[in-house]
């Protein structure tokens, strides 16, 4: 009896962890303008990262999407957002934008992750950034992926 109720106790404690291991974090994301852009949806699916994009207001056409090292967005060029954030050296995603400046895409990755604290963890150390760059990412060149400027940015808050 007394071993069951540890047990239970242990589950009760645990669960708003579980909880909110598999919450969505949503970042809006922003121009350099300072222009909505949209949001970026992250959460812990089977072991993957999900990465759902709505963007909105951008110019048609293929952009690069990026993970960058700092949780730093400032205008107009997002220098400070740091470099990507490539723990394992692995290509990174497109998303093509429509005729009306609109977007939408789901990535899931395995090599990035969330609130696991580990040294692929977009949020450790603070957090991140994700970054659309104005050209395609060329899937060949490392580590910018010739995708050109830094379009728009949005904070990917750090763990406390």
């Amino acid at each position: 009896m007394r071993f069951r109720f540890v047990g239970l106790a242990l589950l009760i404690v645990s669960m708003p962890a579980l909880a909110a291991k598999n919450k969505d974090l949503v970042v809006p994301l922003k121009t350099g303008t300072g222009q909505d852009a949209g949001t970026a949806t992250f959460k812990e699916v089977k072991g993957k990262l999900e990465i759902k994009l709505a963007l909105t207001g951008l110019t048609p056409g293929d952009h690069g999407v990026h993970i960058h090292e700092k949780p730093l967005c400032e205008g107009p060029d997002f220098k400070s957002a740091g470099p990507h954030f490539d723990p394992v050296s692995h290509q990174h995603n497109n998303i093509t934008i429509q005729a009306d400046g609109t977007g939408k895409g789901t990535f899931k990755v395995d090599y990035l992750s969330i609130g696991t604290g580990q040294p692929n963890d977009i949020l450790a150390n603070g957090g991140t950034s994700i970054m659309v760059h104005e050209k395609a990412d060329d899937m060949k060149s490392d580590p910018t992926g010739n995708a050109g400027g830094r379009y728009a940015c949005g904070v990917i808050p750090g763990t406390p």
